[in-house]
C-alpha cells in the first residue's frame, strides 16, 4: 500500500491523501495508475499531484467534484506488485510478502496467520489466533527472529506477557 485517500480538498476534485510510500513524488505522479482497495474503486489513473503545506493533493481521471472524491475516501492505493524494485535490505520486506505467512512459536507450535501489517511508530504484524482474537506483535528481529517467505512461515519468540495480551 503506498496511501490512503482522506477527505476532499477545495471543489475541484483534490483528495488529501495519507502517503504510506518513501517515493511519494515517483509514486504519485500525473498518469501513474493506482490499483485500489476495494478493487472496485479502481483502477485510479493520477490527474495532478501537489503539496499543500504537507498534506499530499491528489486528483484523478474522472473525479472532477468535492461529492465525486467523497466516494474515494478511506481508499487504499497500491502499486501493482510487478512494479515494486527490489528491496536491497536482505531483511526488508513488503507487507504483501508477510501477509498470509504462518505465525509459529520457536518451538514450532502454530500462533496463528499474518493477516495485515501494521504501521503505527513501529511495524507491527497482525497474527489472527484461533478464536478470532487478533494478537499484535513488534516487528523486531529481537521478536521475529525468522522470516522464511520460501517456508511461507513467520517465527515468533514473544517476551513474557505478550500472548497474554
Amino acid at each position: 500500500m503506498v496511501g490512503r485517500i482522506g477527505r476532499p480538498h477545495g471543489v475541484r476534485g483534490e483528495a488529501t491523501v495519507e502517503v504510506r510510500t518513501d517515493d511519494p513524488d515517483d509514486r504519485f505522479v500525473p498518469g501513474a495508475v493506482l490499483l485500489t482497495d476495494p478493487a472496485a474503486r479502481g483502477p485510479l489513473t493520477v490527474a495532478g499531484a501537489r503539496w499543500h503545506r504537507e498534506v499530499l493533493l491528489l486528483a484523478f481521471e474522472g473525479y472532477d467534484s468535492r461529492e465525486d472524491v467523497e466516494t474515494l475516501r478511506d481508499t487504499l492505493l497500491e502499486v501493482p506488485v510487478a512494479d515494486l524494485p527490489e528491496l536491497e535490505d536482505p531483511e526488508a520486506y513488503y507487507d504483501h510478502q508477510l501477509v498470509g505467512l504462518a505465525a509459529r512459536l520457536a518451538d514450532g507450535s502454530p500462533l496463528g496467520t499474518v493477516t495485515a501489517v501494521r504501521h503505527e511508530g513501529s511495524d507491527l504484524l497482525v497474527v489472527s489466533r484461533e478464536g478470532g482474537r487478533e494478537l499484535l506483535v513488534p516487528f523486531v528481529a529481537a521478536i521475529v527472529p525468522t522470516v522464511d517467505l520460501a517456508g511461507g512461515v513467520v517465527v515468533v519468540d514473544p517476551p513474557e506477557g505478550l500472548l497474554d495480551l
